[in-house]
Protein backbone atom coordinates (compact mmCIF):
# COMPACT_ATOMS: atom_id res chain seq x y z
CA UNK A 1 0.00 0.00 0.00
CA UNK A 2 1.57 3.60 -0.92
CA UNK A 3 2.97 5.22 2.31
CA UNK A 4 0.25 7.95 1.55
CA UNK A 5 -2.47 6.01 1.79
CA UNK A 6 -3.90 6.60 4.93
CA UNK A 7 -2.00 9.62 5.99
CA UNK A 8 -4.12 12.15 7.57
CA UNK A 9 -7.11 10.64 6.90
CA UNK A 10 -10.11 9.84 9.99
CA UNK A 11 -12.63 7.24 10.12
CA UNK A 12 -15.80 6.37 8.97
CA UNK A 13 -18.30 4.26 10.71
CA UNK A 14 -19.32 1.36 7.37
CA UNK A 15 -22.64 -0.48 8.97
CA UNK A 16 -23.98 -3.29 6.99
CA UNK A 17 -27.53 -3.20 5.77
CA UNK A 18 -28.04 -5.49 3.15
CA UNK A 19 -26.52 -8.61 2.03
CA UNK A 20 -27.45 -11.03 -0.88
CA UNK A 21 -26.12 -13.02 -3.40
CA UNK A 22 -28.38 -11.58 -5.94
CA UNK A 23 -25.71 -8.94 -7.53
CA UNK A 24 -28.95 -6.85 -8.82
CA UNK A 25 -30.26 -6.93 -5.84
CA UNK A 26 -27.61 -5.53 -4.06
CA UNK A 27 -27.59 -2.75 -7.57
CA UNK A 28 -31.01 -1.62 -7.05
CA UNK A 29 -30.82 -1.38 -3.14
CA UNK A 30 -27.66 1.13 -4.05
CA UNK A 31 -29.50 2.75 -6.61
CA UNK A 32 -32.56 3.42 -4.32
CA UNK A 33 -29.90 4.79 -1.85
CA UNK A 34 -28.45 7.14 -4.27
CA UNK A 35 -32.14 8.03 -4.70
CA UNK A 36 -32.30 9.32 -1.21
CA UNK A 37 -28.88 10.36 -0.41
CA UNK A 38 -27.82 14.11 -2.06
CA UNK A 39 -25.18 13.86 -5.01
CA UNK A 40 -25.07 16.64 -6.73
CA UNK A 41 -21.61 16.84 -6.57
CA UNK A 42 -21.00 13.02 -6.08
CA UNK A 43 -17.91 10.67 -6.77
CA UNK A 44 -17.43 7.08 -6.41
CA UNK A 45 -13.81 5.42 -5.20
CA UNK A 46 -12.90 1.99 -5.99
CA UNK A 47 -10.60 -0.80 -4.60
CA UNK A 48 -10.34 -4.53 -5.17
CA UNK A 49 -8.14 -7.23 -6.16
CA UNK A 50 -7.93 -8.72 -9.39
CA UNK A 51 -6.97 -11.95 -10.33
CA UNK A 52 -7.56 -13.11 -14.04
CA UNK A 53 -6.39 -11.62 -17.16
CA UNK A 54 -10.32 -11.34 -18.07
CA UNK A 55 -11.49 -9.31 -15.43
CA UNK A 56 -8.08 -7.27 -15.96
CA UNK A 57 -8.45 -6.23 -19.25
CA UNK A 58 -12.95 -5.52 -18.63
CA UNK A 59 -11.83 -2.91 -15.49
CA UNK A 60 -8.94 -1.54 -17.62
CA UNK A 61 -11.44 -0.55 -19.75
CA UNK A 62 -13.91 0.84 -17.57
CA UNK A 63 -11.04 2.68 -15.69
CA UNK A 64 -8.04 2.93 -18.01
CA UNK A 65 -5.91 4.69 -15.60
CA UNK A 66 -6.00 2.33 -12.71
CA UNK A 67 -3.11 2.58 -9.60
CA UNK A 68 -2.42 -1.04 -8.85
CA UNK A 69 0.38 -3.27 -7.34
CA UNK A 70 1.10 -6.25 -6.60
CA UNK A 71 -0.72 -8.55 -4.44
CA UNK A 72 2.61 -9.69 -3.35
CA UNK A 73 3.72 -6.30 -2.73
CA UNK A 74 5.16 -3.39 -5.01
CA UNK A 75 8.74 -4.88 -5.61
CA UNK A 76 6.71 -7.50 -7.33
CA UNK A 77 5.10 -5.04 -9.74
CA UNK A 78 3.08 -1.66 -9.46
CA UNK A 79 2.06 1.35 -11.61
CA UNK A 80 4.19 3.56 -10.07
CA UNK A 81 7.14 1.37 -11.77
CA UNK A 82 5.91 1.38 -15.28
CA UNK A 83 5.04 -2.43 -15.17
CA UNK A 84 2.15 -4.33 -16.92
CA UNK A 85 -0.36 -5.23 -14.27
CA UNK A 86 -0.70 -8.48 -16.47
CA UNK A 87 2.36 -10.09 -15.75
CA UNK A 88 2.03 -9.60 -11.99
CA UNK A 89 -1.52 -10.73 -11.09
CA UNK A 90 -3.02 -11.49 -8.56
CA UNK A 91 -2.72 -7.36 -8.26
CA UNK A 92 -4.56 -5.05 -6.15
CA UNK A 93 -5.97 -1.51 -7.47
CA UNK A 94 -7.18 1.70 -6.36
CA UNK A 95 -9.05 4.53 -8.41
CA UNK A 96 -10.36 7.49 -6.31
CA UNK A 97 -12.66 10.25 -7.54
CA UNK A 98 -14.48 8.87 -10.51
CA UNK A 99 -17.72 9.83 -11.89
CA UNK A 100 -21.07 8.16 -11.25
CA UNK A 101 -21.39 6.59 -14.46
CA UNK A 102 -18.37 4.51 -13.57
CA UNK A 103 -19.72 2.50 -10.70
CA UNK A 104 -21.95 -0.12 -12.47
CA UNK A 105 -19.86 -0.80 -15.57
CA UNK A 106 -16.70 -1.70 -13.32
CA UNK A 107 -19.18 -3.82 -10.99
CA UNK A 108 -20.69 -5.49 -13.72
CA UNK A 109 -16.01 -6.12 -15.61
CA UNK A 110 -15.40 -7.65 -12.05
CA UNK A 111 -16.80 -11.31 -12.76
CA UNK A 112 -15.63 -13.06 -9.43
CA UNK A 113 -13.58 -10.71 -8.09
CA UNK A 114 -13.62 -9.28 -4.66
CA UNK A 115 -13.74 -4.91 -4.80
CA UNK A 116 -15.42 -2.14 -2.33
CA UNK A 117 -17.02 0.53 -4.71
CA UNK A 118 -17.45 3.94 -2.34
CA UNK A 119 -20.15 6.55 -2.87
CA UNK A 120 -18.91 9.77 -1.70
CA UNK A 121 -22.47 11.83 -1.45
CA UNK A 122 -23.06 15.61 -0.75
CA UNK A 123 -25.43 14.66 2.23
CA UNK A 124 -27.73 12.28 3.66
CA UNK A 125 -31.24 14.51 3.41
CA UNK A 126 -32.91 15.15 6.80
CA UNK A 127 -36.07 12.78 7.42
CA UNK A 128 -38.21 15.12 9.31
CA UNK A 129 -41.21 12.43 9.90
CA UNK A 130 -38.14 10.10 11.12
CA UNK A 131 -36.58 12.52 13.32
CA UNK A 132 -33.46 12.34 11.47
CA UNK A 133 -30.87 15.74 10.58
CA UNK A 134 -29.20 16.11 7.65
CA UNK A 135 -25.82 14.46 7.76
CA UNK A 136 -23.08 16.46 5.72
CA UNK A 137 -20.96 14.97 3.30
CA UNK A 138 -18.24 14.88 5.69
CA UNK A 139 -20.22 11.34 6.89
CA UNK A 140 -22.24 10.49 4.34
CA UNK A 141 -21.06 7.58 1.98
CA UNK A 142 -22.40 4.17 0.67
CA UNK A 143 -20.51 1.70 -0.01
CA UNK A 144 -20.85 -1.87 -2.04
CA UNK A 145 -18.55 -4.63 -1.50
CA UNK A 146 -18.79 -7.07 -4.25
CA UNK A 147 -17.47 -11.02 -3.48
CA UNK A 148 -16.52 -9.84 -0.45
CA UNK A 149 -18.38 -9.18 3.09
CA UNK A 150 -15.62 -6.79 3.58
CA UNK A 151 -14.48 -3.87 2.86
CA UNK A 152 -10.58 -5.19 2.12
CA UNK A 153 -11.77 -7.86 0.09
CA UNK A 154 -10.44 -10.02 3.23
CA UNK A 155 -13.38 -11.79 3.40
CA UNK A 156 -14.44 -13.20 -0.08
CA UNK A 157 -17.74 -14.57 -0.61
CA UNK A 158 -20.27 -15.25 -2.92
CA UNK A 159 -22.65 -12.58 -2.11
CA UNK A 160 -22.09 -8.89 -1.93
CA UNK A 161 -23.01 -6.13 1.10
CA UNK A 162 -24.81 -3.03 1.29
CA UNK A 163 -22.94 -0.76 3.81
CA UNK A 164 -24.46 3.46 4.56
CA UNK A 165 -21.86 5.36 6.37
CA UNK A 166 -24.26 8.24 8.12
CA UNK A 167 -22.42 9.70 11.65
CA UNK A 168 -24.64 12.89 12.96
CA UNK A 169 -22.74 15.65 14.95
CA UNK A 170 -23.74 13.67 18.40
CA UNK A 171 -21.55 11.17 16.65
CA UNK A 172 -24.23 8.28 16.41
CA UNK A 173 -25.57 6.89 13.32
CA UNK A 174 -27.82 4.20 14.86
CA UNK A 175 -31.64 5.57 13.90
CA UNK A 176 -30.88 6.71 10.02
CA UNK A 177 -28.90 3.08 9.78
CA UNK A 178 -31.97 1.51 10.51
CA UNK A 179 -34.08 4.11 8.60
CA UNK A 180 -31.73 3.31 5.17
CA UNK A 181 -32.13 -0.60 6.12
CA UNK A 182 -35.39 -0.05 5.76
CA UNK A 183 -35.58 1.72 2.35
CA UNK A 184 -33.90 -1.30 0.67
CA UNK A 185 -35.57 -4.21 2.47
CA UNK A 186 -32.47 -4.56 5.16
CA UNK A 187 -31.95 -5.31 8.08
CA UNK A 188 -28.82 -3.21 10.00
CA UNK A 189 -27.52 -6.40 12.54
CA UNK A 190 -24.66 -4.54 14.45
CA UNK A 191 -21.88 -5.00 11.54
CA UNK A 192 -19.66 -2.15 11.32
CA UNK A 193 -16.39 -1.71 10.24
CA UNK A 194 -14.46 0.93 10.03
CA UNK A 195 -13.23 3.02 7.00
CA UNK A 196 -10.61 5.59 5.96
CA UNK A 197 -11.59 8.51 4.69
Amino acid sequence: MPASYGAGMSNSAAAAVLTTADLSEAIRAVRTLLGIADIRQGEVDFEGVIRSPDVLEQVRHVLPDLVWWALAGEEHGSSEAGDNPADHLPIRVFDWGRPLDRAEPFITALGPDPAAVRWDLDAWPAVPEAGLEAISQKWAYLTLTVNSRDLYQDEPSQDHTVHVHARDRNGDQTARVHWLADQVGGRFTGRVQLAPL
